[in-house]
């Protein structure tokens, strides 16, 4: 049994890949064929390339990306699990704040980035703090919703047993959000690298984002995908880490 799961995951892993393989032929072909120039669109061939001719400014954009994302990332973890534990245990605190963040989930990421880069310069700070609210809000709403939705009878156990607040947000409440948590780990990973991107694009001297306005603003269109490609691989690196630990997590919590 275990033998046909394995072939019938493969087969469905093969479906998107050939249909993928097939895209990038006709891609090629259509370039070919019809002439199309370099500075309107790019064969794969070309977009490949990139990545060997120009490595080193590649590679030293990537870096400075890549940092900006985790560093973000890893404080929208902290702050997003340490206000939900507050809105746990105080109430009011939930009540005053949670609709504030609501409203401000519906200011557009790229009017604050331009905010930031005035007041903070055009290193790297501004850019984590936008990756940081990126990904803030999906976790935590993800976190408190797993608070909230936890079986009333497990609750009403933990009472009858007396233990008070902390030991039952320790020995129940956290452990069972874990699931929920960790959904909206996988949301923001995906946003990580993508928002640190725009925060260069619209302002900064390294980045991704930096090295796609140069080479959009040069016509070099095989550099801006090389540089689009290297964004969509990371991104769903973090969300590949994000469900690796989580399967870690929950096996040993079970």
């Amino acid at each position: 049994m275990k033998n046909l799961k394995t072939i019938d995951k493969i087969k469905n892993s093969l479906y998107p890949i050939l249909t993928f393989l097939f895209i990038l032929v006709i891609w090629q072909s259509a370039v070919k064929i019809y002439e199309i120039p370099q500075y309107v669109l790019p064969s794969p061939s070309e977009i490949i390339q990139v990545f060997f001719k120009d490595y080193q400014n590649l590679y030293t954009h990537t870096i400075v990306t890549l940092n900006e994302a985790v560093v973000g990332f890893i404080v929208a973890i902290i702050l997003s699990i340490s206000i939900g534990i507050l809105m746990d245990f105080i109430p009011l605190f939930k009540k005053c704040v949670y609709p504030i963040m609501l409203v401000s989930q519906t200011i557009p990421t790229i009017t604050i980035a331009p905010l930031l880069i005035i007041w903070f310069g055009f290193d790297s700070l501004p850019k984590i703090i936008m990756v940081t609210l990126t990904c803030f809000f999906p976790i935590l709403i993800s976190f408190v919703d797993g608070i909230e939705n936890i079986d009333k009878d497990y609750l009403n156990l933990f009472k009858t047993m007396n233990s008070n607040k902390l030991k039952t947000f320790i020995h129940l409440k956290f452990p069972m959000s874990l699931d929920k948590l960790f959904s909206g780990l996988k949301i923001s990973a995906t946003y990580a690298v993508v928002a640190a991107t725009v925060a260069e694009w619209l302002g900064g001297t390294k980045g991704l984002g930096v090295y796609m306005v140069r080479s959009k603003s040069a016509y070099a269109l095989d550099k801006v995908f090389a540089s689009t490609i290297l964004v969509v691989i990371f991104s769903l690196v973090f969300v590949a880490i994000v469900q690796a630990i989580k399967k870690v997590v929950l096996r040993h919590k079970n």
